[in-house]
């Protein structure tokens, strides 16, 4: 069964909503751990690449969201 666009954007929205709060909380631990004694550009390096690198999932998810489902190709005429 193949899942239609708008279902597709459902699941991606609530997955957008569950992974931002996770990977803001998980970046955030970690550039408390490591960062405390660093320089105040390895900060801003770190800081710079977490704060853009959550897009990548979701990137990656964008397409699969706006893709039409595929017709199976039991049903086209030959």
């Amino acid at each position: 069964m193949a899942l239609q666009v708008r279902t597709k954007k459902l699941i991606g929205a609530i997955v957008t909503l569950v992974w931002l709060p996770i990977y803001a909380l998980f970046a955030m631990a970690i550039g408390i751990r490591i960062l405390p004694h660093a320089s105040g550009i390895a900060q801003f390096v770190y800081y710079a690449v977490a704060g853009m690198a959550w897009i990548v999932p979701i990137g990656l998810m964008l397409p699969w969201m706006s893709r039409a489902p595929r017709e199976q190709s039991a049903r086209l005429p030959r």
